[in-house]
């Protein structure tokens, strides 16, 4: 749609090369649809107002100086004074207007995308400031945005007001935090066919996590109408994760996704009112379903990888990004409506690890989700109508239902910011990772439960909860330079149980999971015992089955609840570890443990020493048990298959007899787990003497053997692990746990397996972690925190050892 206009352009002329021109949103609008629509990426189409016409209407009303003045000795700190200086620059360009001879242009560009896609078309007017999207300055929502405009008279009012927009409160605030001339900066406006998300769904993607910046995921969020509530924080979204690397192989790798509450939707305003847009309710069941299907979810996912992939290529570096989709809720099509540089995780620096660790812990207040990995402690300010903002104080902590681009001037103030609403992509979360703050968004009932000058903790550093603490606690912060940081010819691994904390722990120098605990998973996400779901009319309290309804509501055989659940826990550490091994143990619940479980009590039994009774492998082929093993078997089956993740091993627990071996990979054969089938390893715990003993044997049914500390040294010296009596005498360090150690990993060496070692005991003594590298063990699996201490010293000990 070439021409000879002077301040139009259509999206077709336009690379991400013309930013001094049309602004970063239009540049790459016009780069995506001029290089990306060929590979069935769909980009609404549209024309930018270029910056040239801004400064068009500054000079045809000769009011630049007038602007100039408006803020001359503006003091941004003052939230009252910019708030009268930013109106009064405002009001000066919008009394400017807009010249004539411009107006006829972006009639002429209107009338034509009106010939594209019929009479009075509806557009969205959406500024483009010269100076956004910048790799360290994303300028995001410092301007506005008008949607559902049609004809002339309402795109005129929507242009002016866009040019206007320049000078909002937060915009002005922005570029003097960032560095940047109010007068070197120019606004572009976008013009582009609206999407009829509002009769379906929108939401905002980013090609890296936002917490942990971990570059293999692509994470969505949406909500049901126009994608505003999303950004500016007003909805809960449900949130979809994604792993890369197979999604390009063809696999559907949706390792995680949770659902958003969702409560409104902003629709298009009625015809007869100068109201554009409003919100209405969203009915309950379709909050309690997902706005989008997972084949969708997987079709964005491909949409945003082929977009990192572009920009990628045309910088010469990885360039994750912050995308913005909509659906249209008349043809069902996916479009692109904006990418941009993602600029906070992208900017950091690599080669150094910080990690925050509370040191105490009190009552959770209030939780929702994490942003950021911080801790944060001081006095909360409720703050609940925008008059309020100038009296918050630097370092409160700030409280209140969401946040706009409005109260940006103060956020910079705060230690930590608490909303109600929004999930990890709206404003609330978007600022706080700018500024480096913790925050905890989408509560629900935080401007209830805090009031103002309450002492609380802000603590994001324990994975996806966010959690506010009573009182303000003591904690640390660990730095660790990576540079230069050698490798041990030991494998260091780690243990693993909680899926929240797994992206950031993978960027500790690891050599993959020894050890991924099911138990966690299955009491935090799944909360349910698994016979209950395969056999819910065993159930007989009404209030029990109350509450397992509310928790698999929407799932018509309640058994793929348990399913599901389980093998995105299980996806997201094997994902987060990819290629590295990740070794999972099957489930290890004591028969008195099972028995918390929801509906547990139908299907467990009183047993005098569960330590030692019905656990581990002798569940998973007994009547009793062997319907909940094969859906354990159908998660782990999904993860390879399904998600294409083959670095995942399994491990047996517990296993206490050869001829028990064969009965559980007979079990599992099955259900579809066939060893070696597909790359599929089986290792077992060795734990209980009878596996040392009789390591050869067992060699025949296992690919590798972990050795088990804490029960082994239970077993050997006759202590119950959980006896206060006699802890003094529970110690790995026994000459008795020493010799059996060293029987077992002999064993396996003896046989060509692999031996590895994932009980306390390397963590918490660092001589014990020396006799296992002078046995020559291939792998010792470490508690998180202890990986970096536990490395050095085995890198001296080989030293030591010319290994």
């Amino acid at each position: 749609m070439t021409g000879n206009s002077k301040y139009t352009r259509w999206f077709d002329e336009i690379s991400i090369d013309d930013i001094p021109s049309v602004g970063g949103k239009n540049a790459s609008l016009g780069e995506m649809y001029r290089e990306l629509t060929d590979k069935d990426i769909k980009i609404p189409n549209g024309f930018a107002i270029t910056a040239d016409a801004y400064w068009h209407v500054l000079k045809s009303a000769g009011v630049l100086d007038d602007l100039k003045t408006s803020l001359e000795g503006l003091d941004i700190d003052d939230i009252t004074d910019l708030s009268l200086r930013g109106k009064k620059a405002r009001n000066i360009v919008l009394d400017a207007g807009i010249p004539d001879d411009l107006w006829d242009e972006i009639k002429t560009a209107y009338d034509k995308l009106c010939q594209q896609y019929g009479e009075d078309t509806d557009v969205a007017v959406r500024s483009s400031a010269t100076a956004e999207d910048l790799p360290n300055a994303s300028f995001a929502g410092q301007q506005e945005t008008y949607l559902n405009i049609h004809g002339y008279h309402s795109l005129k009012d929507a242009c002016n007001r866009c040019f206007a927009s320049l000078f909002t409160d937060r915009a002005i605030s922005y570029r003097v935090n960032n560095g940047f001339d109010h007068f070197t900066v120019g606004l572009s406006i976008g013009v582009m066919k609206m999407v009829r998300s509002d009769l379906a769904s929108s939401g905002v993607i980013f090609t890296i996590d936002t917490e942990s910046g971990f570059e293999n995921v692509v994470f969505i969020t949406g909500a049901y109408g126009l994608g505003e509530n999303v950004v500016q924080g007003l909805v809960n979204p449900d949130e979809f994760y994604v792993f890369k690397p197979t999604l390009k192989e063809g696999f559907k790798p949706i390792i995680k996704k949770t659902r958003g509450s969702k409560e409104i939707k902003m629709i298009y305003g009625r015809g007869d009112s100068r109201v554009m847009t409003r919100n209405v309710d969203v009915p309950e069941a379709d909050r309690k379903r997902y706005c989008i299907t997972d084949d969708e979810a997987l079709t964005l996912a491909k949409f945003a990888v082929t977009i990192e992939d572009h920009y990628s290529k045309k910088r010469k570096k990885h360039v994750p990004m912050d995308v913005e989709w909509a659906k249209d809720g008349e043809t069902g099509e996916l479009f692109i409506v904006q990418a941009r540089p993602e600029t906070v995780q992208s900017q950091k620096r690599k080669d150094v690890l910080e990690t925050y660790y509370l040191d105490e812990s009190t009552d959770v207040i209030v939780m929702g989700r994490s942003v950021g990995s911080k801790i944060a402690a001081g006095n909360v300010h409720v703050i609940t109508d925008v008059s309020k903002l100038p009296d918050f104080k630097t370092g409160e902590i700030l409280v209140a239902d969401t946040t706009t681009p409005d109260w940006e001037p103060v956020m910079k103030r705060a230690a930590a910011i608490i909303t109600n609403k929004g999930g990890r992509t709206c404003h609330a979360a978007i600022v706080s990772r700018e500024l480096g703050i913790p925050a905890v968004v989408g509560t629900g009932d935080a401007t209830e439960k805090l009031r103002d000058g309450m002492e609380v903790t802000v603590n994001c550093a324990e994975g996806d909860a966010g959690k506010v603490h009573e009182g303000i606690l003591p904690f640390h912060i660990e730095t660790v330079d990576l540079k230069g940081l050698e490798k041990a010819k030991t494998e260091i691994m780690m243990n693993l149980g909680n899926p929240e904390e797994a992206f950031t722990m993978s960027m500790i120098p690891n050599d993959g999971i020894g050890l991924a605990r099911l138990e966690f998973i299955i009491t935090s996400y799944i909360k349910v015992h698994p016979m209950a779901l395969v056999h819910p009319e065993k159930v007989k309290d009404a209030e029990v089955l109350k509450q397992i309804e509310e928790l698999t509501g929407r799932y018509e055989n309640k058994a793929d609840f348990f399913v599901e659940k389980l093998s995105e826990g299980v996806a997201t550490i094997t994902a987060a570890f990819h290629p590295k091994p990740v070794v999972v143990r099957m489930s290890d619940f004591k028969s008195n443990e099972y028995e918390t479980l929801l509906g547990g009590e139908y299907f467990e039994f009183k047993e005098s020493n569960p330590m030692i009774g019905f656990r581990g492998a002798s569940r998973y082929y007994d009547e009793r048990y062997r319907e909940g093993f094969a859906l354990e078997c159908k998660a782990m089956k999904k993860v390879r298959d399904e998600m294409g993740l083959t670095n995942l091993i399994l491990m047996i627990p517990f296993c206490r007899r050869v001829e028990e071996a064969e009965k559980v990979l007979e079990e599992m054969k099955k259900n579809g787990l066939v060893r070696g089938e597909n790359g599929l390893q089986v290792y077992m715990m060795t734990e209980i003497p009878s596996n040392v003993l009789l390591i050869d044997e067992f060699s025949q049914y296992f690919d590798g053997f972990s050795i088990g500390s804490n029960d082994l040294t239970q077993l050997t010296l006759g202590i119950d692990r959980d006896s206060e009596i006699l802890a003094s005498s529970f110690d790995e360090r026994d000459e008795a746990v020493k010799k059996i150690v060293s029987m077992a990993i002999q064993g396996a060496k003896r046989n060509n397996k692999h031996s590895g070692l994932c009980g306390q005991a390397p963590s918490d003594y660092p001589e014990f972690a020396e006799f296992l590298v002078r046995e020559g063990i291939d792998s010792i699996s470490l508690n998180p925190d202890s990986v970096m201490k536990i490395t050095l010293k085995v890198l001296e000990i080989e030293k030591g050892i010319g290994r």
